[in-house]
């Protein structure tokens, strides 16, 4: 395998963390104005960063390796006959170490501080019960990212199929990062990513750790699941790498 693209799935991944969970930490709450007005970016704001980290990966990196930046998606394109089984263990390897450097990162950036690890969302952590920000049962959480993941897959796959508008793969799919935001940010403060999950959880602590498993079973679940479906109902598998 070459190592190009496992440095492309590091930094992009990296990427990803920097700025759609950089978002979240440093700037989605940053008080108000003198008119009271809110500075922050809010969780619009922070939906849009995560679908502009992923339009800019898949358009600089995408043609390295593929642009995968999730070990959900990478799971999910395997089970689409996109991508060879064999290189997705070192995939999963690279994306996963890219977040956890890009969590250092945000750490630092923030100044180091002290993560109150009983509030939902600590540190852009993904949670369920009392970490989630409106109270979702572990139920709900389960659904709400097997259904977004299985839905991301299939856009994945639609946009970047042989048929598809040439050059549209890397908007259509950040686009879809960001409705998947708007939706599950209420519910699980959004995974659809096991490796971001990874990062932040490993930083908040506290029950974000023993809460890590769903944000690893649901989303590959849901890959896998969505690239079933387009592959069984909607396409037939190309032998190509998600680009």
């Amino acid at each position: 395998m070459e190592t190009r693209a496992l440095g492309a799935e590091f930094i992009g991944t990296l990427g990803l963390v920097l700025g759609g969970c950089g978002a979240a930490v440093l700037a989605a709450d940053f008080g108000t104005g003198g008119n009271g007005t809110s500075l922050g970016l809010g969780f619009v704001g922070v939906s849009l960063a995560f679908g502009l980290t992923v339009v800019t990966g898949a358009y600089a990196l995408g043609h390295i390796s593929g642009g995968h930046f999730n070990p959900a998606v990478t799971a999910g394109l395997v089970a689409g006959g996109r991508f060879p089984m064999a290189k997705a263990p070192l995939y999963i390897a690279s994306q996963v170490a890219g977040a956890i450097v890009g969590a250092v990162l945000i750490y630092l950036m923030a100044g180091s501080p002290e993560i109150d690890n009983s509030a939902a969302g600590a540190f852009a952590a993904n949670g369920y019960g009392d970490l989630s920000p409106n109270g979702s049962a572990m139920g709900t959480a389960f659904i709400t990212e097997v259904v977004m993941t299985a839905m991301f897959l299939i856009v994945i796959l639609g946009a970047t199929a042989k048929k598809a508008a040439a050059g549209m793969g890397g908007l259509a799919i950040g686009l879809m990062l960001v409705l998947i935001h708007l939706i599950s940010i209420p519910v699980t403060n959004t995974s659809v990513n096991p490796a971001r999950s990874t990062s932040q959880a490993l930083f908040a602590g506290g029950d974000y750790i023993p809460q890590l498993w769903l944000f690893w079973v649901a989303p590959v679940i849901g890959g896998v699941l969505g690239a079933l479906i387009y592959r069984g109902l909607l396409g037939e598998a190309e032998d190509v790498e998600f680009a």
